[in-house]
């Protein structure tokens, strides 16, 4: 027996993702989804008049969630068969549904039909956390909707937003991520029950002949594990392409921390925002001082290992044989995990964040008025015009002045634009207007105002829509 720490665990179940999240792609959870889609498959059948007994049915139902691993793992030893050792685990544990467990079904029944809800379950499940990282990101915004801050292009000093505007930003980026969610989840369809091939030949004979009991059978079958749709046509498994398309969806949680993560370490470098810093946090093990924005960082590398995945089930899909072949397996036992997992953690992460960020004013200002005067000059030149400048002669004075305090600022000065302005008599008539001229907050345009549109208009029916929902348990390493 390996002793604690022994063996290599992965990071998502050690360190990053929600007990939920692990819980519903563990192995007792899939036997147990296993189970319920056999039960859904007895009940089906017997309605639909094949000889399924109510005790063989009943004998299901009773023994739902009271799988043993070990024994189901000692079985597969024998037959190195996953699905077949659930199979004769479940037929010793209810021996009355022996003979009609898996009737007709072909191994893909459980594994591709619990994969699939899986990913409808655990989408679900991320639309709450992505609210609450949602929810976080409102208050941030509304807060400081209000604040000058200097704004970058090119990674250059553009003209000013707000702190709250700025939000606003990552915020559309997760609501965007959110719709592709819930359009997922809408469209996500079941494979139901489609036989061995995709024919249905086993079911087709079953019920002599008639498709329209097969039709029938695969539509409660999909109703009774709460799916609307189903997929029209198959080989033995789903098309592949399922897996990407809803691998791209969760990618997209990962562009957006990603992104998040890399604008939050800029603004740590500026000590403009700072992530959450615990009182007995350490940030370097030789550099003492040290603040690291190690979650900003955490998001960052999260973010692009999930926004890489797709890939990898493209890679699947393309490589599949006519109606399959079996080296989607082992892939698809890590990425379909590992995307959940990837994306429960970025949201946790990201939830927590941005309900610890916190702002350094003084530090805003100062980038701010380092900048201001050379955004201030335009409007410092119309003012003048409006009183009787001329235009040419005002553009060529402030070009001289801005070269020079350009030079002072690169040497190591402060900025003095406006003061050399204000002492300059080409701009006498208008030297009294000039430091209203050059307050930020007049520059900001409609940013206070755009914040709080946003929030009515698409962050609120957001937010009532899908309820925010937090992890109960998360590593907080």
């Amino acid at each position: 027996m390996a002793e604690y720490g022994e063996l290599w665990q992965h990071p998502l179940s050690g360190r990053y993702a929600s007990t939920e999240m692990l819980t519903l792609l563990g192995e007792l959870h899939t036997a147990r989804l296993w189970r319920r889609l056999w039960l859904a498959l007895a009940e089906a059948e017997q309605e639909l008049g094949l000889a399924v007994s109510g005790q063989a049915v009943n004998a299901i139902r009773k023994h739902l969630d009271d799988v043993d691993l070990e024994r189901a793992h000692a079985i597969e030893a024998e037959t190195r068969h996953d699905v077949m050792a659930h199979i004769k685990h479940l037929a010793e544990q209810a021996p009355e549904a022996a003979g009609i467990i898996h009737w007709g079904a072909t191994s893909c029944f459980v594994s591709d039909n619990a994969a699939l809800i899986q990913y409808r379950d655990g989408l679900k499940m991320l639309l709450g956390r992505a609210s609450a990282a949602v929810k976080y990101l409102r208050d941030f915004a509304v807060e400081y909707k209000d604040m000058p801050t200097l704004a970058y292009t090119h990674m250059q000093a553009a003209q000013p937003t707000t702190v709250g505007k700025r939000a606003t930003l990552w915020i559309y980026d997760l609501l965007l991520d959110a719709e592709e969610m819930e359009r997922t989840v809408a469209w996500l369809p079941f494979r139901s029950v489609k036989g061995t091939t995709g024919t249905q030949a086993s079911f087709l004979q079953l019920f002599n002949g008639d498709f329209e009991k097969v039709r029938k059978l695969e539509k409660r079958v999909a109703e009774k594990m709460g799916f609307d749709n189903f997929v029209p046509v198959s080989g033995q498994t789903y098309t592949r392409k399922v897996d990407t398309r809803v691998l791209s969806a969760l990618a997209g949680v990962g562009e957006t921390v990603a992104k998040f993560g890399n604008d939050l370490r800029f603004l740590q470098h500026l000590k403009e925002v700072e992530e959450p810093f615990k009182k007995t946090q350490v940030g370097s093990s030789a550099m003492p001082y040290k603040r690291n924005p190690m979650r900003a960082e955490r998001l960052c590398g999260l973010g692009r290992y999930l926004a890489a995945l797709p890939q990898q089930a493209a890679q699947v899909s393309a490589s599949q044989w006519l109606e399959r072949t079996l080296d989607d397996s082992a892939p698809r036992r890590m990425y379909i995990s590992e995307s959940l997992l990837l994306a429960d953690a970025c949201l946790i992460l990201l939830a927590e964040v941005a309900k610890g960020l916190v702002v350094h004013p003084e530090m805003v200002r100062k980038h701010v008025d380092e900048e201001m005067p050379f955004m201030a000059s335009e409007a410092i030149m119309m003012a003048a015009v409006e009183k009787g400048g001329n235009r040419q002669e005002l553009h060529e004075v402030i070009r001289k002045h801005a070269q020079a305090a350009a030079d002072k600022v690169k040497e190591g000065g402060k900025n003095d634009l406006i003061e050399r302005l204000a002492k300059d008599p080409a701009f006498k008539s208008v030297k009294n207007d000039i430091p209203n001229l050059s307050d930020p907050a007049k520059f900001v345009g409609a940013a206070p105002m755009q914040v709080e549109m946003f929030i009515e208009e698409c962050v609120e029916p957001f937010l009532k829509r899908v309820k925010p929902v937090e992890a109960s348990s998360a590593p907080q390493i």
